[in-house]
């Protein structure tokens, strides 16, 4: 979606996207737990300032096998950067890793369209 013209600079903002596929073994009751502890990083990382998630709508049939998508918001790409090195990161990480079959990052700094 383009924005309108006048948007300022400032509102660009970093995102720390995660795809994911969890193993046939995990319930989704440990699912819920794990998004749970997912989202708590909001409150244990300055940097990171929202977290939003969801599952595969299916809409389109090209998710590769990824069911679920996990989306963080920083100010700065530097955020992101600090997000990744803070202790409850590597902590929570210990804990979603095992859980997983399949994982993709990406990372990106938002743009703007100007009309």
């Amino acid at each position: 979606m383009a924005e309108a013209k006048g948007v300022a600079e400032a509102e660009r903002v970093a995102k720390h996207i995660i795809l994911a596929k969890f193993k046939e073994d995990v319930s989704a009751e440990e699912i819920q737990q794990l998004i749970k502890g997912f989202a708590n990083l909001v409150n244990l990382i300055p940097p990171m300032k929202s977290f939003r998630w969801g599952t595969d709508a299916d809409i389109e049939n090209l998710t590769e096998g990824y069911t679920h998508v996990f989306e963080s918001t920083f100010e700065t790409t530097q955020g992101i950067a600090e997000y990744v090195a803070h202790p409850a990161h590597i902590e929570y990480s210990n804990l979603l890793a095992p859980a997983l079959e399949k994982v993709l990052a990406m990372d990106y700094q938002s743009n703007i369209v100007q009309l």
